[in-house]
């Protein structure tokens, strides 16, 4: 049998190499007076309510440019669909300056003015509601004007009195009609 020698540090704690004793106070924790953690947490504290101040800063800040932009795109809203309409409004105005011309000279720059007009609306989005005599009435794009005897089957359209629009789906007018009544 072999003999281990004894470890002279377990005999003797005096005789700890100083190597070991280092090492054995980094794991050991280091004790904080009251004072010390008072401070420190203090500080942690201090840390927190500034990031805290920031955070609520920022987020007004957020909550501010989210109002304004909304404000803009209320504002500016149609801006698109006026830059359409500006060439119909110089057609007419061109039109009313012009000296006297016949009859068939005026209706054509109306019939040009008017396409125009429709090129706007439907850059913009807008779409007329025009049915034609015959199609079936639609209460959420027509509103009847008035009921009136026909040929036709009843419940369809007779005469579009006026012209309905739509923007994206959402009516703006109804187009006005009247509608065939059941015999």
């Amino acid at each position: 049998m072999t003999q281990e020698k004894p470890d002279p540090a377990a005999e003797n704690p005096a005789a700890a190499t100083p190597t070991d004793a280092a090492a054995s106070a980094a794991e050991a924790p280091v004790e904080q007076t009251p004072e010390q953690q008072l401070a420190e947490l203090q500080q942690k504290l201090s840390e927190m309510q500034d990031n805290f101040l920031r955070a609520k800063a920022e987020g007004e800040n957020i909550r501010r440019r989210a109002a304004e932009d909304i404000g803009k795109a209320h504002k500016f809203a149609i801006e698109g669909f006026a830059e359409h309409l500006v060439p119909v409004a110089d057609s007419l105005y061109a039109a009313l300056s012009a000296e006297a011309v016949d009859a068939k000279g005026f209706k054509e720059g109306l019939e040009i003015t008017l396409k125009q007009l429709m090129s706007a609306f439907e850059k913009g989005r807008l779409v007329e509601i025009n049915p034609a005599s015959g199609d079936k009435f639609d209460p959420h794009h027509h509103q009847a004007i008035s009921m009136v005897p026909s040929e036709q089957e009843p419940g369809t359209v007779v005469s579009v009195l006026q012209r309905g629009y739509s923007l994206a789906d959402r009516v703006l007018r109804p187009a006005l009609v009247t509608v065939s009544q059941s015999a």
